[in-house]
C-alpha cells in the first residue's frame, strides 16, 4: 500500500467545495490514482452528484451521513471518515491522493490532523467581503484559502480589495487564491498548491 496524500476540503454550506472537487477529479484523475469521501448530514447528496456527472468511477467515492454537526465527524470523531479512507485503500493500494469533504460547516470547523494532511477552505464572495475578517480556524489556519465566485463580486457589492486585504491581515504568510471555479478560473494554482505541499510529482 502506497503513502496517500489527505486533502481535506471544507467551507460553508454552497461556497463551491464540491464544484472543486468534480474540477480537481476531472484534471487529475487521468494522472493520478485518486478517490473522494463526501460528508453530508444525512443524505449522500454531494457523492451522488460527483457519480452523476462522472467524476470518477463508483468505487472511488465514498459518501458518509455524518447525522448531527458535520464538523464533528472531521474534528472530534473522524472515525467515520478514517474508515472511509481505509476502505478506499483497501480497494485501491495504489491510492495516491483522496480528498476528503467535509459537510457544510461553519468557520470554526477544522479538520483532524489524523484525517487530512493538508486542509483547503472555501468561501465565496456571496456572503460579502467581511467573511475573511471574521476569522475563525478555516479562514486563519488552513494550508490554503480559496475565495471563490469572484465573477459575481459586482452583483452582491463586495469588494475583493477588502478580502484582499483583510485575508493577509487574518492569514499573514499563508497562502489564498481568488477564484470562478465554474470556470476554471484560479484551479490551476489550487492544483499546483496541493501537487507542491503534498510532494506530488506533477505528471500532467
Amino acid at each position: 500500500m502506497t503513502q496517500c496524500l489527505r486533502v481535506g476540503v471544507g467551507g460553508p454550506v454552497g461556497s463551491g467545495k464540491t464544484a472543486l472537487l468534480r474540477k480537481l477529479c476531472k484534471a487529475l484523475k487521468d494522472h493520478y490514482n485518486i478517490a473522494v469521501v463526501t460528508n453530508d448530514i444525512y443524505t449522500r447528496e454531494d457523492a451522488d452528484f460527483l457519480l452523476k456527472h462522472d467524476t470518477l468511477p463508483s468505487d472511488r467515492i465514498l459518501g458518509v451521513e455524518t447525522g448531527g454537526c458535520p464538523h464533528t465527524a472531521i474534528r472530534e470523531d473522524a472515525s467515520m471518515n478514517l474508515a472511509a479512507v481505509n476502505d478506499l485503500q483497501s480497494r485501491h493500494p495504489d491510492l495516491e491522493l483522496v480528498m476528503i469533504e467535509s459537510g457544510g460547516d461553519n468557520l470554526a470547523a477544522t479538520f483532524s490532523p489524523e484525517l487530512s494532511d493538508l486542509t483547503i477552505y472555501v468561501i465565496d464572495v456571496s456572503a460579502g467581503d467581511k467573511i475573511p475578517r471574521k476569522g475563525g480556524p478555516g479562514i486563519t489556519k488552513s494550508d490554503l484559502l480559496i475565495i471563490n465566485k469572484i465573477d459575481i463580486a459586482e452583483y452582491v457589492h463586495a469588494s475583493l480589495d477588502i478580502m484582499d486585504r483583510d485575508a493577509k491581515k487574518m492569514r499573514g504568510d499563508r497562502p489564498f487564491i481568488f477564484a470562478n471555479l465554474h470556470d476554471g478560473v484560479g484551479l490551476e494554482e489550487i492544483i499546483r498548491f496541493i501537487l507542491k505541499e503534498g510532494m506530488l510529482p506533477d505528471r500532467r
